[in-house]
């Protein structure tokens, strides 16, 4: 058990305050609210590198502090948790200093930009006795959980084949550093194919052994992918296939698990949004599953707080985060090489 996450935490007595590095808009949109539907947890503090946006942004959403150092924000008495949502090459000075600093530790996917300074991150908080977590979301939501249950039974047989579909057209918003800005780890596969892989290891309970992907770009980007294709061999021997782009309008999100015994039919899952349906196919038929849906967000916070004042793990923990990362790096390296790249999952 962590050394923070005991029966007699302190945590458990007060209100647990969050800080927000990054004035983002996955922390304005989601993780805001979702901080605030944790009993005892309030956001208190946001920091960006422009204290004038930091201001507004504590204006906006009602936060008590705002700061443009992460130096004067883990000073803050106040903070016992940071959420880092900067731009992805900046995860790392924060996550160690949040973790020298002795505050648990929320952090936006990828990770980082490489496997060493991911994995250094996770020892960091290891070390240091704070509860570290990864927001990939996606295997938060009901339909990844009623699939993985769904699995779980045996019903569809032997898995012999995935196929993940999340090709989406960016909205205008966000076609910033994601499409123009390698340096800060943009593109479609740091971007939307990580989540996918955090999925493909949720549902099927197994790391890919190797990966052979290929990457375009169509148009949106300039400096990065906006499409990527990618096979990759499990342990099992299953094969997945998965497709990512920041292109494509309406082609829809979803999954498939295809088994000796029977597929199952996901659709319009691959959101942010409590959204979409599952279908079960077998020689008795078609059946939906029942999903009782609720918000990624404030379910991974649900269990982070658990995590952090009584114990046990997030829903996505520091070393999920660095084992998706060596997926997605994995396919980067093998678009670029036009070979099958075998993934290494360094130790922590």
């Amino acid at each position: 058990m962590n050394s923070k996450a005991s029966t007699d935490n302190p945590l458990m007595m007060r209100t647990v305050g969050w800080g927000f590095v990054g004035a983002s808009n996955i922390a304005r949109q989601w993780m805001a609210d979702a901080v605030r539907t944790q009993e005892n947890h309030e956001v208190v503090a946001i920091m960006s590198n422009s204290l004038s946006r930091a201001k507004a942004f504590a204006e906006e959403l009602n936060i008590a502090s705002a700061y443009d150092s992460i130096d004067a924000l883990l000073a803050d008495p106040a903070v016992d948790v940071v959420y880092i949502s900067n731009t992805n090459e900046l995860h790392k000075p924060a996550v160690l200093a949040a973790a020298k600093a002795g505050k648990h530790v929320f952090c936006e996917k990828p990770l980082a930009l490489n496997l060493a300074d991911a994995a250094a991150m996770v020892k960091a908080c290891q070390q240091a006795g704070v509860v570290m977590a990864t927001n990939h979301h996606l295997r938060n939501a009901a339909t990844h959980q009623a699939v993985r249950a769904e699995l779980a039974t045996g019903t569809i047989g032997q898995v012999i084949g995935m196929r993940i579909f999340h090709a989406i057209h960016l909205p205008k918003p966000l076609q910033t550093w994601r499409v123009n800005n390698p340096e800060a780890g943009g593109g479609v596969i740091l971007d939307v194919a990580v989540h996918d892989v955090d999925v493909i290891r949720y549902l099927l309970a197994e790391d890919p052994v190797d990966v052979m992907a290929y990457a375009q770009t169509g148009g949106m980007a300039s400096k990065v992918e906006d499409g990527a294709m990618a096979i990759l061999q499990m342990p099992s021997g299953a094969l997945v296939q998965t497709h990512q782009s920041f292109m494509v309008p309406y082609a829809g999100t979803g999954l498939e698990v295809h088994g000796t015994h029977g597929s199952i039919i996901a659709r319009d899952v691959m959101s942010q949004r409590a959204t979409g349906t599952v279908e079960l196919v077998n020689d008795a038929g078609r059946r939906q599953l029942s999903i009782e849906h609720h918000n990624l967000y404030q379910y991974a916070l649900s269990q982070f707080a658990k995590a952090i004042t009584q114990g046990g793990e997030p829903a996505v923990t520091g070393e999920d985060g660095l084992k998706a990362l060596a997926i997605a790096l994995a396919m980067t390296e093998s678009a670029a090489t036009k070979q099958r790249v075998a993934v290494h999952y360094p130790a922590v």
